[in-house]
Formats: C-alpha cells, sequence, structure tokens
C-alpha cells in the first residue's frame, strides 16, 4: 500500500492538472479554476475539458480526460453532481491520482446526494484514486504555486490551515494574510467522502513546509482515528483547533452544511486535550498563536514578565492571569538592577514594569528585556514594540530631523538587531505588541525579520504567549 505522502503528493504537488467543466466565463466555477491557477503562477500543465469548446482562455480546451495525450496528477471536477460517476470512471482510465470535486449536491442535502456521494467515492477508492471533497473551495499549496481558492494567492509561509467550510476558511485565510501570516497548505475539505481530516493530518505530520498545522472543524467522519494520530503529530508539530457547532443551535447548522453531526462538546474539549491539540475561542485566534509557535522558542513554564505603558500593562496582565499565565513578583534584586536603568520619575518596577512614557532608546528597552530573561523565574517577555528612535525625534524635535536622521537611525538598528537577538541567547520567548504605527519603522521590520511577533493587542499577545506555555507543556507531556 502506498504512503499518504504518495498519495496525497499528486494532489499537492501535481505536475498537471485537469479542469473538468472549465469555462470562459470568470463567474462560473469552471472559469475560476482555470483562471486561478494560471493567474498566481502555478508550474505545472494545465489541461481544460469541455466537450463543448475548443479553447478557452487561450488553452486547448479537450471533450474528455481521455483525450489529454500527456498524464494528468489531478482533476478538478466543476460539473454538475450526477455527471461525476462517469466523470470519475475516466479519470480511474486517464489513471489520474487525485480528484478536486468541487460541486455541492450531496450528502448535505439530503438522501440522493449522499447516494451519489457514496457511488463517486467507492469508484475514486477501487480505482486507486483520493478524492477532496465533494461541496468543497479546492485548495492552496505553495509547493507548486497551485491556487484554486483565492482570487490572490496568498503569502507563503509555515501554516497549513485545512477547514471544513469552504467561504468561512478563505476568509479566514485572507485575514491571516492581511496580518502577515503564510500559509504553506489550505485545503477546502467539505463533506469528506473519501479523504478525512485524520488524513490530512498524517499528511501534514511529514511535510517540511508545515510547521503549525491549523483546523477549522465542525464535525468528524473518522475522530478516533484523528485523535489517536494527533497524540504523535502534537509531538513533533503544534495543531490548533476550532470547532464549530458547539451548540444546539451550531450543530443543527454543521449537518446541514457539511454533513456533519459535531457531537459533544465537552468529550471533544477532553479528547483534545489528552492528544494534546490547543483549541482555540474564536476561529481567527489560531493564526496569532500560530504565528508564535512558528517563529519563538518554548518557554521553560509560563511566568511572564511584561513591559510597557502603564494601560498596557494592567491590560496585558489581566488577559495573561485569565489565561492561566503566571505574572510574577520580581524578586527585590531584579528591582534593584531594573532601577538602575528606570528614569527617575517611573514607578517602582514590579511587574508589570512601566517607563512612564519617559524618553528612551530601543537598546533602553532591550536592556531591560534582557535582565528580565536573565531570571531564573520569568519564562518568557511581553513587551511593546521597542521606541522608534527616528519618530520619537520627529515627534519632538520636528524641524531638526535632519540633523537627527543619522544618529537616530544607528541607535534604531543597534537597539532593535539588540532587542531581537534575545530569544535565542536565552532559548525564552519574547512576545511584542505596536503602540503606535509608522509608515517606515525600521525597527518593527528588523523584529519581524528576526522573527519576533508583532499584535496589535494585549489580548493577542497573552493568547499567544500562552500557546507557546500550552505547547511547551504538550512535548514536556510526550517527550
Amino acid at each position: 500500500m502506498k504512503s499518504i505522502k504518495e498519495q496525497l503528493d499528486p494532489i499537492f504537488k501535481p505536475e498537471s492538472i485537469a479542469i473538468i467543466g472549465a469555462s470562459s466565463s470568470p463567474l462560473k466555477w469552471g472559469g475560476r479554476m482555470l483562471n486561478r491557477p494560471v493567474r498566481t503562477g502555478y508550474r505545472g500543465a494545465i489541461y481544460p475539458v469541455n466537450p463543448n469548446m475548443s479553447e478557452i482562455s487561450g488553452f486547448r480546451s479537450y471533450r474528455s480526460i481521455l483525450d489529454i495525450p500527456k498524464p494528468v496528477d489531478l482533476a478538478i471536477m466543476t460539473i454538475p453532481a450526477h455527471m461525476t460517476p462517469h466523470a470519475i470512471k475516466e479519470c480511474v482510465e486517464k489513471g489520474v491520482k487525485g480528484v478536486i470535486l468541487i460541486t455541492a449536491g450531496y450528502s448535505e442535502i439530503g438522501e440522493e446526494g449522499k447516494a451519489i456521494e457514496d457511488e463517486v467515492a467507492q469508484i475514486a477508492r477501487e480505482g486507486g484514486i483520493r478524492l477532496v471533497g465533494p461541496n468543497c473551495m479546492g485548495l492552496w499549496s505553495s509547493s507548486v504555486n497551485l491556487n484554486l481558492s483565492f482570487e490572490l494567492a496568498p503569502r507563503t509561509g509555515p501554516i497549513s490551515f485545512i477547514s471544513q467550510s469552504g467561504t468561512f476558511g478563505v476568509f479566514l485565510s485572507e485575514i491571516a494574510n492581511s496580518k502577515g501570516y503564510g500559509l504553506s497548505k489550505f485545503v477546502s475539505i467539505g463533506n469528506q467522502a473519501d479523504l478525512t481530516a485524520a488524513d490530512y493530518l498524517e499528511y501534514l505530520a511529514e511535510d517540511e513546509q508545515t510547521g503549525v498545522i491549523v483546523f477549522y472543524i465542525e464535525g468528524f467522519k473518522d475522530g478516533r482515528r484523528f485523535f489517536e494520530l494527533a497524540k504523535d503529530v502534537a509531538k513533533i508539530k503544534p495543531i490548533l483547533i476550532f470547532k464549530a457547532g458547539q451548540t444546539e443551535a451550531g450543530s443543527r447548522a454543521a449537518m446541514s452544511h457539511t454533513a456533519s453531526l459535531a457531537g459533544s462538546d465537552d468529550i471533544f474539549d477532553s479528547a483534545c486535550r489528552q492528544a494534546g491539540l490547543i483549541r482555540t475561542n474564536e476561529a481567527v485566534h489560531a493564526f496569532d498563536m500560530a504565528d508564535a509557535l512558528t517563529t519563538q522558542p518554548l518557554p521553560p513554564g509560563r511566568r511572564v514578565a511584561i513591559l510597557g505603558s502603564g494601560g498596557m500593562g494592567v491590560v496585558t496582565a489581566d488577559a495573561c492571569a485569565s489565561l492561566g499565565l503566571e505574572v510574577p513578583h520580581l524578586e527585590i534584586e531584579t528591582v534593584r538592577l531594573l532601577q538602575k536603568t528606570m528614569p527617575p520619575h517611573a514607578p517602582l518596577p514590579t511587574n508589570p514594569i512601566d517607563f512612564a512614557g519617559s524618553a528612551r532608546t530601543a537598546n533602553d528597552e532591550a536592556s531591560v528585556v534582557e535582565m528580565l530573561l536573565g531570571q531564573d523565574y520569568i519564562d518568557g517577555v511581553i513587551s511593546n514594540v521597542p521606541i522608534n528612535p527616528i519618530v520619537w525625534s520627529y515627534m519632538t524635535n520636528p524641524g531638526k530631523i535632519p540633523k537627527l536622521l543619522l544618529d537616530a537611525t544607528k541607535l534604531a538598528i543597534d537597539g532593535a538587531s539588540h532587542f531581537a537577538s534575545l530569544p535565542a541567547k536565552f532559548n525564552k520567548p519574547i512576545i511584542t505588541m505596536r503602540l503606535r504605527k509608522s509608515e517606515h519603522d525600521i525597527v518593527a521590520d528588523i523584529l519581524k525579520g528576526a522573527g519576533i511577533p508583532i499584535y496589535d493587542t494585549p489580548e493577542e499577545c497573552a493568547r499567544s504567549m500562552f500557546a507557546l506555555a500550552e505547547y511547551a507543556e504538550v512535548r514536556r507531556r510526550k517527550s
């Protein structure tokens, strides 16, 4: 039997694709499935299939997939549901290895649709084809720049996202993209007639381009296998999951959406804890957490120091405590050391630590963070993004900015570089929050380049530190 990699590589890394039901209209699914990979740089061969057209968008169109003279790895179908059994049979005859069935009208609409879905899945299974969907919106794979799901290809990065919802999954991916998070893979899995959430989990566990796996799930077709696999996968990669259908109303919606039985939320929560999955309370939270998990070292514990303005410190402390993170009092010796670096009017540096709005450089803040990370009882730091002295100089002396620019730029680079070096030096994470944004912020650019996450709110910072602490505990339990 072929390994899961051998089975799914033709879907995620196809050398050629055929669009069965291709169209010249950009408003139809057959047009979208042709235009998106062309527009976003798919690196393989593309073969439109439509018996009524000889040419579509500059490509020769074939009456049948059997007429294509060269091998086809992956077929994408946009034809009506009742036509798909015959089309799948032709794919088997052609030697196609994978099929993405975009079409809806299967088990989610009732028994008649379920009968067609079962027939299609059986034909595919017996013919050695792995099937994505039906009732889905395709995928994105950075491996070959194959984009079937988005009008614009997303950023490439280490997060792989498996979504049971098509439209909502695309929406979440676009939010992640707007925040700067990159996707290695996205799959809209639909009804899971053949390939299930567990299959994708097994494949992504071996995928070198995937650092963190994110799931949006409404219900499982093979929950036991999924959680058994997750116990092993969580040893090597973080798994974040948001489950919809937590209430009776949500469960009803899930059944009509993707024919999924949502099941007991308490049982699901317990299964996640046992398997080492990190569950999120809101769908978009998973991507903020995934960003930190792909870039920062895991903390040795749950004790956090906070550096920032008074209000930021209070809110961040509340957010950390609500998630079960500790915000410990600083030991007297640490307080004495910090006082030497703090302005005279600043409050006593306890935790959180407040510069009290005084002028300081990025190096000043880096020195405080370095001192905190050096303490055995501090496992990670949440800080504001260090002040950019170029911006500070302009705010305080706008008429003198040409004279100050050279010195301020050097201060910015030196301070940001010092700050960015600290996670690796101490093997502890730093999470930052941007208090004010500027169009060209050299400090933020250096931090991002070094993999230090930058968030917009205290709650995002706390959730991301929580994810690091949670996954660190998962790794310790499973080692």
